[in-house]
């Protein structure tokens, strides 16, 4: 049984606790066995509940930090990724929670589209059944998901909301989902379209250069080649004259 509360001064719970916790850890397999240090052993099965009620006593009421675009814009039919990030004092666990809710643009109860807990959970029926998958990483404090296959009645208000005991308050994160047409063109568009084009119009001065450079070899080679065959020809005259010349002299 925990002894975090014998023999231990009023408002020093924590103390008894984090105690209790290192004895515990020092008897694990963990260190025992493995030989691995006592905060390496922190995730060890035997040790959770002390882990737990350590942190409890550190922080009983904190709030979750949730990280959402807050506006997202995507094309009709197409899938989109739902971002949500949070921040916690407390270690990531089992006790985790995520729920993902939808609240319809043109008004409507609130409707259930994902829940988390250790395990993800889809929903059985109703309009993201078979179209919303986990895409999140607790360990790495995103709880984001995946939703397929876009409609025009997807358009609303999408809830993320992340419990991590004892972290248990805090704002909900939202995201204002517009589905369209064709998306419309944005900074980062306009950006992405320049540096494009800049790249392109690289590609094409190297090309135009190369193809250049390559043409003024190849006219130098061919009016090399003309000088030898002129050089060759006059040579060529050269000794015609020379033996007619010589077949002259022993004529006479």
């Amino acid at each position: 049984m925990p002894r975090y509360y014998e023999d231990k001064p009023e408002g020093c719970a924590s103390a008894g606790v984090k105690e209790d916790l290192g004895v515990c850890l020092l008897q694990s397999d963990c260190v025992l066995k493995e030989g691995k240090s006592p905060p390496q052993c922190l995730k060890a099965a035997k040790c959770k509940a002390l882990k737990s009620s350590f942190f409890e006593s550190l922080w009983p009421v904190a709030a979750v930090e949730i990280y959402t675009p807050r506006v997202l814009e995507a094309v009709n039919g197409t899938d989109v990724r739902l971002k949500c990030t949070f921040s916690s004092f407390a270690p990531v666990g089992d006790a985790l929670t995520v729920t993902w809710n939808f609240r319809p643009r043109d008004g409507g109860p609130e409707q259930f589209v994902f829940y988390y807990h250790v395990d993800p959970f889809k929903p059985m029926s109703g309009r993201f059944k078979d179209r919303v998958v986990w895409d999140g990483n607790p360990e790495r404090y995103d709880v984001s998901i995946l939703l397929w296959k876009l409609q025009f009645d997807d358009n609303g208000t999408y809830t993320c909301q992340v419990k991590n005991p004892p972290d248990v308050d805090g704002l909900i994160g939202e995201i204002q989902l517009s589905v369209v047409q064709t998306v419309r063109f944005s900074e980062i568009h306009f950006l992405a379209l320049a540096i494009g084009s800049a790249c392109a119009l690289m590609v094409i001065i190297v090309i135009v250069v190369v193809l250049f450079q390559h043409f003024r070899k190849k006219r130098r080679a061919e009016r090399a080649h003309k000088v030898v065959e002129i050089k060759l020809k006059e040579e060529e005259k050269l000794n015609q004259e020379k033996k007619a010349s010589v077949s002259l002299e022993y004529t006479d």
